[in-house]
């Protein structure tokens, strides 16, 4: 999967931890993806899941964010 085509999530209404197992499930077999998630918590919860597995985390603007498997 090219970078630019990376998988949405939409994850708006989901209380943490949903949105954090979501993009974990989703990065099994993609490289990348789009998570829209409104919880408050939802970019500390991000943030820490790409530390935790190496993946490069950005936060893009309101309640958009972008995991990306680095190498």
């Amino acid at each position: 999967m090219p970078a630019s085509d990376a998988l949405h999530i939409d994850a708006r209404g989901m209380k943490c931890p949903w949105p954090a197992l979501r993009a974990a499930r989703a990065m099994r077999s993609a490289s990348a993806v789009t998570i829209e998630a409104d919880d408050p918590v939802a970019p500390g919860e991000l943030e820490a899941l790409a530390v935790q597995q190496g993946w490069a985390f950005t936060a893009n603007g309101g309640h958009h964010f972008r995991l990306e498997r680095q190498g």
